[in-house]
């Protein structure tokens, strides 16, 4: 999309309704996979990994426990299929610590050496398999992203929720949080219209490479690509002072 063409192109946000993603679907391919194939294929794979990665799960636990505390677990609210809310489950990675006001330090203050390594491994991301199983996310689709983005994604970005959110994704095979948004967003669109088993497999092994190599291992906004919600009111404020 062109820089002209975003302002009028962002859609408002509302709750979202039934049949919020039916009314997607003429830009999806709306195959037996996409319909059936691959609810059952997260469904089979979760199960399968949780069994097998359980002590794995279980040893991680006890370690952020000891170096971090509790709660072991990191919970927070992000828009789902149909932009239904969900609580993303992960382990947590940063430290309760706060300024002399009792306000949180900066995200970089508050993650110590063990939490950078859970993030780089991935590990943290182990308890998204619940995620999966529950069938609030999916093993590959477009990151969940924060509930307060909503209200700035353009028509086509809106692509995203009509397919559940994944634990990785073909934006997290590209450069994951070092893109800039209009092209991590144009990605999670392709993603939905062109969704087939042999794409989910292609991003599930090469997701396991780059985990292996520790490239790009960051789902999160990169400092350097800032707030998707900040970035776009200042090119909506940018594009209105240029047409007083």
């Amino acid at each position: 999309m062109r820089f002209s063409e975003l302002a009028p192109a962002i859609v408002p946000w509302s709750m979202p309704q039934a049949g919020d993603e039916q009314r997607m679907e003429p830009a999806m391919r709306r195959t037996l996979y996409m319909r059936f194939g691959k609810r059952l294929f997260d469904m089979v794979v979760s199960l399968v990994a949780l069994a097998l990665l359980s002590p794995i799960i279980l040893i991680v636990a006890i370690l952020v426990r000891i170096k971090l505390g509790n709660p072991v677990l990191f919970r927070q609210t992000r828009p789902g299929l149909g932009s239904r809310l969900f609580d993303m489950v992960k382990f947590r990675s940063m430290r309760e610590a706060f300024d002399a006001d009792g306000n949180p330090l900066p995200d970089g203050e508050r993650l110590p050496r063990f939490g950078k390594w859970l993030r780089s491994s991935s590990l943290d991301e182990l308890p998204g398999l619940w995620n999966v199983l529950k069938g609030e996310m999916s093993l590959v689709g477009p990151r969940p992203l924060l509930v307060k983005y909503l209200p700035y994604y353009t028509e086509r970005e809106q692509l995203r929720h009509a397919v559940r959110p994944g634990v990785t994704g073909w934006a997290q095979i590209h450069g994951r949080a070092d893109l800039p948004w209009d092209q991590r967003l144009e990605l999670d669109a392709w993603y939905v219209e062109h969704c087939s088993l042999r794409l989910d497999l292609k991003i599930m092994v090469l997701t396991v490479g780059k985990v292996l190599r520790r490239e790009n291992t960051g789902n999160e906004a990169a400092p350097s690509v800032g707030d998707f919600d900040q970035e776009r009111r200042e090119r909506m404020a940018a594009l209105q002072g240029a047409h007083l």
